[in-house]
């Protein structure tokens, strides 16, 4: 027999057909027009007043007082949860003690209430200074002139950052392999030099997803500063149509500004996770990480 006759016929593979998902497709693109139809034409949106106030001054002035706490409430909450994570790992007990009472103590009390406690703290400490520990002070400061609503809102909520930030830090550097601390010690290196040379960069795939959904909702939670006087998008909003009744396209235009920052800020986290995960992650483009679309090419697992 010649080896062309024991050859076995080629397989003729069939493709499943997926008819389930052919009609879940089609149910969803149906609610879709209907839903996009619905927003276009029913004219209670008054969608020819949102223009106009996109732009507002008082609009633009919140939507940059917004953005400050945003960033700096998250540097606050970056640099407290790094100093927080470093230690809670700590083998001093005392260190890592002190972290564990701060983030229970800060992750177990609404949000609300420390800022409403941080606007308060002059109730408790009229006045503090700066001097000897149980001596004299130096420089003495009034309370409510140094703790401004600016302030107590930065604190409230950068403080609060930093307990959630602190267990993200500490989830990543523990993902890091024990025996590369080791080897870096047998090499002569320091725990500081470790810590910023070999676990970080490594612990960087674990920190920054997290890390970008708190930036994000760090965005909208700064919307709780309204509970001591402080004002921010969603107030000044809510400020204008208290006034002319206009409430629909207000809302509106804050839910568009709100959307357009989370939206550069999902393509930015995702440029700095591509930096950090480039041999692991695969690459997708900015449709497919905020609605799920796959557009464009993937880049393979390695």
């Amino acid at each position: 027999m010649s080896t062309e006759e024991r050859r076995p016929e080629p397989i003729k593979a069939v493709p499943v057909r997926h008819y389930g998902r052919w009609i879940g497709g089609a149910v969803v693109l149906v609610l879709a027009a209907l839903a996009v139809r619905s927003i276009i034409v029913n004219p209670n949106f008054r969608w020819e007043l949102v223009g106009p106030y996109l732009f507002d001054t008082r609009i633009v002035k919140a939507l940059v007082t917004t953005l400050w706490l945003t960033v700096a409430a998250m540097a606050i909450g970056i640099v407290g949860g790094v100093i927080l994570a470093v230690m809670r790992l700590s083998p001093n007990p005392v260190l890592s003690g002190a972290a564990g009472v701060y983030i229970w103590l800060f992750r177990g009390t609404p949000l609300i209430t420390q800022l409403i406690f941080w606007a308060n703290l002059s109730a408790l400490y009229p006045t503090f200074g700066l001097g000897i520990p149980f001596g004299p002070e130096f420089v003495t400061f009034e309370t409510t002139a140094t703790i401004t609503l600016p302030i107590a809102a930065l604190l409230g909520l950068g403080l609060n950052e930093a307990a959630y930030m602190a267990e993200i830090v500490r989830a990543g550097i523990s993902s890091v392999d024990e025996g590369q601390t080791e080897a870096a010690g047998a090499l002569g290196m320091t725990r500081a030099r470790t810590l910023r040379r070999i676990v970080l960069p490594q612990a960087m795939r674990v920190i920054i997803p997290p890390t970008g959904n708190q930036l994000i909702s760090m965005l909208k939670t700064t919307s709780l500063v309204t509970v001591i006087g402080y004002t921010e998008l969603t107030v000044v909003v809510q400020q204008i149509y208290a006034q002319n009744y206009r409430v629909i396209p207000l809302l509106i235009v804050a839910a568009i500004w709100y959307l357009v920052c989370t939206s550069v800020l999902t393509v930015f986290q995702g440029f700095i996770e591509r930096k950090y995960s480039q041999s692991t992650v695969r690459t997708t483009g900015w449709a497919s990480r905020m609605f799920g679309f796959r557009l464009g090419q993937r880049k393979e697992r390695k």
